[in-house]
């Protein structure tokens, strides 16, 4: 599951799954730490090397990882603010 590419379910580039936060009393994940780069969307919008995004924000995993867009200005339906990802 590591190094898969992470989309925004609008096909801007967040960066590349390096690890993953998990309850382990409750076997779940909590969250994704992704590596962002400089030319993706998420290093540019937050200017971090590492973001945590909240697994509730991922719609699908597979070949690459899918989640909600995220935006800096007001959420619409089906995406997210910068304010719910974390720098790591």
């Amino acid at each position: 599951m590591f190094d898969k590419d992470v989309f925004t379910n609008k096909g801007y580039y967040l960066g590349r799954l390096k690890d993953l936060d998990i309850d382990v009393s409750a076997f779940r994940i909590r969250a994704l730490v992704v590596e962002t780069s400089s030319e993706s969307e998420m290093g540019r919008l937050l200017g971090a090397r590492r973001v945590i995004i909240p697994y509730s924000v991922v719609q699908a995993v597979g070949d690459v990882v899918i989640t909600k867009h995220i935006v800096a200005s007001a959420p619409q339906e089906g995406e997210v603010s910068k304010e719910e990802v974390q720098k790591a």
